[in-house]
């Protein structure tokens, strides 16, 4: 529960960023460049700022900033809800806002797109709620006190509109998500709509009016998809012998906690196109069986120690064993998507064999490029030899082909509709590839799963590297080369060191950072023009989501 205004500020932008990427970038865009301060009635502080498309708390005020606010309680009540225009908020005593004139309204357009999108979101509802509870006399807050009567469809106490004196969150509380129409699963999860007014300087339209672009709760949808294609892989394993050199094995690596995406992705495409997101669920498993085996290959390859917090399979049962659970995963995921057959009928599972079958050619080509580099000693020279690898390495596997299989499973093989995923995707993996390999380098452990600097004890050639090799000068250069070269069981973490420590000095993770982001932008745009011809809808929000996730994640 957040004890006061800079906390709660903290825990809303952190739940934004986790579940609608969307709204953190569209409010880091109004943002830029501007260092705003913010006081509350509470007497705590805090600095609020963009970086690239990410938005920064930073608790206590700064020493010089652009634009000052000054909230007392009422002043948070109305910015919540939102409903007036600018100049009827400020009010003497209540709220203080002090700035150049366009600075102030970019702030205003800021507050706009976190209270109108960002407070759609239950989760954040949720904490508002909690914040406002903590003293409900400063809100004249009695509805809060006692349950209100049983709504009609029975499911418990209906807030009473006018008695807790916050009346967005009062609607919204009585306002059930629409479902997708009979015979339409939903994927889970919670459909953002719009409760709040929209002021653009010449007309307010009504704060229960439904803005043209949805937002979905992505953290709760990935959970959602991850847990029910969990469910099917796990039914996709036999129970057998030999269960203890084999079965279980092919049981770790999806045990294993992962983000979700694929899933996610295969899923959203097929419904944002029309079909039951339930007939791709046997395809997402599919593809994570794929993942998988690629992984427990990809970790033997690259002498990799930890995959996702934990030993990798050949450090615990020795590579044999690990080699023949990866052709096992990916023997069960070929399985899997012939065994669409008997739902799906011939020509969708024929297109989604030709999926697979290009997926696993980009993937095979875009290892043998990496491996070739590090075997060769050769460091490329230009980001594009990047943009060409991990595409083909991850970028397919990961983005691209859950989107076109999602399709496939909705009854789309027309090459026009597949191909529109392409470009989107394309820019929105390599941005995800390069935010991961920066984790590898500065995020922590915990969250990143994998053992730290392992890419560099490996000689993974990143974008970093790459930038680093162009930029160091010629002496320094070769001594790095001479590092890099050592094999993987020579190297030590001070060897990882010396590597960070000379791309910390030239710039390289800052560049790795921009170029993500600049990426990922393309990408969201693309997307915007690319799939403006699929219909704005729950699934095609979540794609969205995913999109713009890339750019807002902690680094």
């Amino acid at each position: 529960m957040p004890d006061d205004g800079a906390t709660l500020l903290s825990d809303t932008v952190l739940a934004l960023s986790e579940r609608a990427p969307a709204v953190v970038a569209a409010a880091a865009t109004e943002l830029r460049g501007i260092l705003l301060a913010l006081r509350f009635g509470d007497g705590s502080s805090a600095a609020l700022q963009a970086q690239h498309s990410r938005l920064v708390v930073t608790f206590g005020l700064p020493e010089a900033s652009d634009v000052e606010v000054w909230f007392d309680d009422r002043s948070m009540n109305v910015l919540f809800d939102l409903q007036h225009r600018a100049v009827d908020e400020v009010l003497p005593g209540s709220l203080d806002v002090r700035g150049e004139r366009s600075q102030v309204l970019a702030v205003w357009r800021v507050f706009q797109l976190l209270s109108q999108r960002g407070s759609g979101l239950r989760s954040v509802q949720q904490l508002w709620r909690s914040y406002r509870q903590r003293s409900p006399q400063l809100w004249g807050d009695q509805g809060l006190a006692g349950p209100g009567p049983a709504d009609s469809a029975g499911l418990g106490p209906e807030p009473i509109l006018g008695e807790s004196g916050w009346s967005a969150l009062d609607y919204l509380a009585r306002r059930r998500p629409s479902t997708d129409g009979p015979g339409r699963e939903r994927i889970g999860g919670t459909v953002v709509e719009s409760a709040r007014s929209l002021w653009d300087g010449h007309r307010s339209t009504d704060w229960w009016d439904e803005l043209r672009v949805r937002d979905a709760d992505l953290l709760e949808i990935m959970d959602v998809c991850r847990a029910r294609v969990a469910v099917e892989v796990a039914g996709l394993i036999p129970d057998r012998s030999p269960r203890q050199d084999f079965y279980d094995l092919l049981r770790d690596y999806p045990a294993r906690r992962g983000k979700g995406l694929r899933p996610t992705l295969c899923i959203a495409a097929c419904g944002a196109l029309g079909g039951r997101p339930l007939d791709a669920v046997r395809m997402a498993a599919a593809m994570e069986l794929f993942h998988n085996g690629f992984l427990v290959h990809d970790d033997i390859a690259d002498e990799s120690t930890h995959r996702r917090g934990a030993p990798t399979l050949h450090t615990s049962h020795g590579v044999g064993l690990a080699v023949n659970a990866g052709d096992g995963l990916n023997l069960l995921a070929v399985d899997a998507v012939l065994s669409n057959l008997e739902s799906l009928g011939l020509g969708r599972t024929l297109g989604l064999i030709h999926e697979v079958l290009h997926m696993c050619r980009e993937t095979i080509e875009g290892q043998a490029m990496e491996l070739g580099w590090i075997r060769r000693g050769t460091v490329p020279s230009r980001d594009t030899a990047y943009y060409t690898m991990s595409t083909k390495k991850t970028g397919w596997y990961t983005c691209i082909t859950p989107c076109r299989a999602g399709a496939v499973c909705a009854g789309q093989t027309s090459p026009a509709v597949l191909d529109a995923f392409v470009a989107t995707f394309r820019l929105v993996g390599i941005a995800f590839q390069i935010q991961d390999d920066v984790l590898n380098l500065i995020g922590e452990e915990a969250l990143y799963g994998k053992e730290p600097l392992g890419d560099l004890l490996e000689g993974k050639r990143t974008v970093m590297l790459l930038h680093l090799f162009r930029t160091a000068p010629p002496a320094e250069r070769e001594e790095l080369r001479a590092n890099l070269l050592r094999p993987r069981a020579e190297k030590s973490q001070a060897d990882a060191e010396v590597i960070l420590d000379a791309m910390r000095r030239h710039g390289s993770i800052e560049h790795a950072i921009a170029l993500a982001d600049r990426l990922a932008r393309q990408g969201v745009r693309r997307f915007e023009e690319d799939l403006a011809f699929v219909a704005e809808n729950e699934h095609k929000a979540v794609l969205r989501q995913i999109a713009h996730y890339v750019t807002t994640r902690p680094l």
